[in-house]
């Protein structure tokens, strides 16, 4: 990209942060339109508009354009992350609700882990403007669906009052000033003022936020949800798996490269594994969790996980990939698999279904900061150098933050009780 329109890193960085920003900035707002509008019609917008901006990107002819459309790309996925969950939870219930959560938690986490693997496909055989062009492809498939699921929507049960317009603008900006904050803390280290100035901002508009949620009637986000026992215990819970998942990814994928001697596209190989777990499990480990709840499977994937992790740290080096790194790849792909789908279940079944749009921004919302601050971090854990005891010190940290989730778990998080299995004789 900086040789073809030109720019140094920090248009390089902005490609990258500026959709972070606007997404993790606006998934609340996000969340709580789709409520109230109906999650179909949001849906549908924010995949015009996310294919608009993509076609955007790839035809970008400066470096202006192309951040100026990520920025937009970034507003469009914010609409679109939370409609979809919301989408699922209100059409459906029981084992076919835990099968869809299975195949949507399943196809999100894995996109996320084999978006390296396709990337540098995509750059090495080709052209970065095909990383932006290929969403074409599934925006045309899902077109047609979209139009009619929307057709056939219910009207939306939509919130009665005014919008919290003062409240979407201060989640907005604690949001914003969070997420701009850990981004610029890369570059910039912790002891920068704009980074203090921006985190300080983050945490006062929340408090902020927060405040004006709990005195208004009409919130944007009813601060209820917060007194359901497995949305305040699966939110935690998520804040320490992807945490963990965040940061051992972030150093597996440098350490492949950059000790390790590999290409960006054979780093993403080398994760794939844990991609094709996620996609072949979820699905089962969804009924698996619906049937006998979702403590045990949220208890147990993140220790699998840590495990996974402190495997790995255990290694002498100077390590081989089918040797040394593989297997854990795969252990840590199964720890997932079976995470993944019942945390969303049991995080999302504590929500009335008239605000399931706000709960999976919440959820949303708490995964990508966690993830972001523990990225953030890696410097400081690993002593700034990305070396065999650096490596070791970020993965016994991934391991504890995986630990901690499924000891939350464990202990917090109840199973539904189960409803009557007798028949009734008068059906």
């Amino acid at each position: 990209m900086a040789r073809e329109l030109g720019g140094g890193l920090s248009f390089q960085q902005w490609v990258i942060d500026g959709y972070l920003l606007t997404l993790g900035s606006l998934i609340l707002a996000a969340g709580s339109l789709a409520d109230r509008y109906g999650r179909a019609r949001t849906l549908e917008a924010g995949v015009l508009a996310f294919t608009a901006m993509s076609v955007l990107c790839g035809a970008a002819w400066s470096g202006w354009v192309l951040i100026v459309a990520r920025l937009l790309q970034g507003v469009a996925a914010a609409v679109v992350t939370p409609s979809a969950l919301a989408l699922i939870m209100e059409s459906a219930s029981g084992a076919v609700r835990a099968r869809m959560i299975g195949q949507w938690t399943a196809w999100t986490a894995a996109a996320s882990v084999a978006a390296p693997f396709l990337g540098g496909a995509a750059v090495d055989l080709g052209t970065w403007r095909l990383v932006f062009l290929v969403n074409l492809v599934p925006a045309a498939l899902m077109w047609r669906p979209l139009v009619r699921l929307r057709r056939a929507a219910p009207p939306p049960e939509g919130r009665s009052g005014p919008l919290d317009t003062a409240g979407a603008v201060l989640g907005v900006a604690g949001l914003g000033g969070l997420v701009f904050g850990l981004i610029e803390q890369g570059a910039r280290g912790w002891g920068s003022p704009l980074v203090l100035v921006c985190l300080v901002i983050g945490v006062v508009a929340t408090a902020a936020f927060l405040i004006r949620e709990r005195a208004i009637p009409h919130a944007m986000l009813p601060l209820t949800l917060f007194r359901e026992r497995n949305f305040v215990a699966g939110n935690l819970a998520t804040a320490w798996a992807y945490g963990g998942m965040g940061l051992s990814f972030f150093l597996l994928g440098l350490y492949l490269q950059q000790r390790m001697g590999l290409t960006a596209f054979q780093a993403g190989l080398g994760l794939l594994p844990a991609t094709v777990c996620l996609l072949a499990l979820s699905p089962s480990a969804a009924r698996i969790g619906s049937r006998i709840g979702p403590r045990v499977p949220m208890a147990l994937g993140p220790a699998v996980g840590a495990a996974a992790c402190a495997w790995l740290a255990s290694e002498t080096p100077p390590l081989q990939y089918w040797r040394d790194v593989f297997a854990p790849v795969v252990l840590f792909g199964l720890g997932l698999a079976v995470m993944v789908a019942p945390l969303t279940s049991a995080v999302l079944g504590a929500v009335p279904v008239a605000q399931s749009g706000i709960g999976s921004a919440v959820n949303n919302a708490v995964a990508r900061i966690a993830s972001l601050l523990c990225v953030a971090a890696a410097g400081s854990i690993m002593g700034g150098v990305l070396d065999d005891v650096g490596f070791h010190r970020g993965l016994i940290a991934s391991a504890a933050l995986l630990a901690a989730s499924a000891l939350t778990s464990g202990a917090a998080i109840r199973n539904p009780e189960r409803e009557p299995s007798g028949l009734d004789p008068e059906r």
